[in-house]
């Protein structure tokens, strides 16, 4: 690592549970960040800023005008553009040492598959639960660390599904599509709360990167922005999950 990577990076460097080794780490990884909306832009940022060598950025949607209030990667000359590539931009003008690739279309399954195998760790910052329920399906199946979360309204969540073997997966926690809460199009959301949980994202991953803390493995972070409380679930895998249960023997 020469002088100028030693700058950019010595104030993590300088923490006494990361050091060069840490970084050196993140310099290697590949991260896959499914969505470039509200959660998606300070995920991709922090990790970027922070010196993820490599970065996937998915998304196949355009940067519209409602987007700018909270997706803080994008810019208003950037109207109608791809936002993977608006991302893209924004992250490279932040870090031009590290890679940056884009997807701008739907994965579907195998492809889908296939960049969570190539990825040490996926980013979930989607808005829906079809996506959601296809990423774990795939990150399960390749036992590649998912950081998920969500955020509406004035609530938000996070958690960290390791998938491995004895560990809860999504579908542990959301069994059924049925039960899920309605999206931010449709009820709104506080601009400042995907920053705060996609923030906690951002963290998630450079801990499990980094195999430094304790990671969101087997819990859920809730986070009520309207009171400004905090609550702590644990998360216990369902023997009865049709993605995780059948491979808690292997």
């Amino acid at each position: 690592m020469d002088d100028d990577l030693l700058l950019r990076y010595s104030r993590q460097i300088m923490l006494p549970e990361f050091g060069i080794e840490g970084q050196e780490k993140l310099r290697q990884s590949r991260v896959l960040i499914i969505g470039l909306g509200g959660l998606g832009s300070p995920v991709a940022m922090y990790l970027a800023a922070a010196g993820v060598g490599r970065i996937i950025l998915v998304d196949f949607d355009q940067v519209d005008l409602s987007n700018l209030q909270r997706q803080i990667i994008h810019t208003t000359d950037r109207i109608g553009s791809p936002k993977a590539a608006s991302a893209r931009q924004t992250l490279l003008q932040l870090n031009p040492e590290i890679e940056v690739e884009t997807v701008a279309q739907r994965l579907d399954e195998p492809e889908l598959s296939s960049q969570v195998e190539l990825a040490h760790l996926v980013i979930d910052a989607s808005d829906n639960f079809a996506t959601r329920f296809a990423v774990n399906q795939a990150c399960s199946a390749a036992r590649t660390p998912l950081v998920s979360a969500a955020a509406i309204r004035w609530e938000g969540q996070v958690s960290v599904f390791s998938g491995q073997p004895g560990d809860p997966c999504y579908r542990c926690l959301y069994p059924e599509e049925g039960t899920l809460p309605e999206t931010c199009s449709e009820n709104g959301v506080l601009a400042p709360l995907v920053g705060v949980i996609g923030s906690i994202q951002a963290s998630e991953a450079i801990k499990v990167l980094t195999d430094v803390g304790t990671p969101l493995v087997g819990r859920l972070l809730l986070f009520d922005a309207l009171h400004m409380e905090w609550r702590m679930l644990r998360l216990r895998p369902d023997p009865q999950c049709p993605v995780c249960a059948a491979r808690t023997a292997d």
